[in-house]
């Protein structure tokens, strides 16, 4: 339901926004698009249909990273530092995620399949940061548009900010407990429980 949910928000948006010209605004559709199916697809059986749909996600992903640069750019050398009220430091971002996302399908093809942690840690933090976009475009959006859902006294900058950090926060959570929680057990020297073998 979630990536239901999600795609369907993602593709009226960027229809919305490609329809009244506001091109910035596609970059966030296209991208959450990109990472909810590559997500969905981590923990999906593997077909060739679904590594074409893969391919096809990632060249997606190299056009949007090179139209971050563009756009980057273009708001870093304007007067005020945005484009379409955007800042450029949203642009480079947006290319560093989707760099970042290129390379690990990259790896994945190259590797086939993913089991165990890299395959949950692929699924979760294309999955989180996906949320997170939908989240902070949103609850940092045009405040009037928030302001006809919430009640004014939640309306402040403090406030909107919570739901938007808490995704990352949580993101970086489980990131850890998949990643880095056994090694970090066994560094200190916790016993780590382990499967025990039947002797006859």
């Amino acid at each position: 339901m979630f990536v239901y949910a999600v795609l369907t928000m993602a593709v009226t948006g960027t229809v919305m926004a490609a329809l009244k010209a506001q091109n910035e605004n596609v970059i966030g559709g296209v991208m959450t698009i990109y990472l909810v199916t590559t997500s969905l697809i981590a923990v999906r059986p593997p077909t060739a249909t679904l590594r074409r749909v893969e391919l096809g996600a990632m060249l997606m992903a190299i056009a949007l990273g090179a139209t971050c640069v563009t756009f980057g750019i273009q708001a870093l050398t304007s007067p005020n530092g945005t484009k379409g009220g955007i800042p450029y430091a949203v642009f480079f971002m947006f290319f560093t995620v989707t760099s970042l996302g290129v390379i690990g399908d990259v790896r994945k093809m190259r590797a086939g399949a993913l089991k165990g942690a890299p395959r949950v840690i692929r699924h979760l933090w294309r999955m989180c940061y996906a949320f997170w976009i939908t989240t902070a475009s949103f609850f940092w959006g045009p405040r009037e548009r928030v302001a006809k859902i919430l009640p004014d006294v939640l309306v402040t900058p403090a406030v909107l900010s919570i739901p938007v950090v808490a995704v990352i926060v949580v993101m970086l959570y489980w990131l850890w407990r998949v990643r880095f929680k056994r090694n970090f057990r066994g560094i200190l020297g916790i016993n780590v429980p382990q499967q025990v073998k039947a002797h006859p």
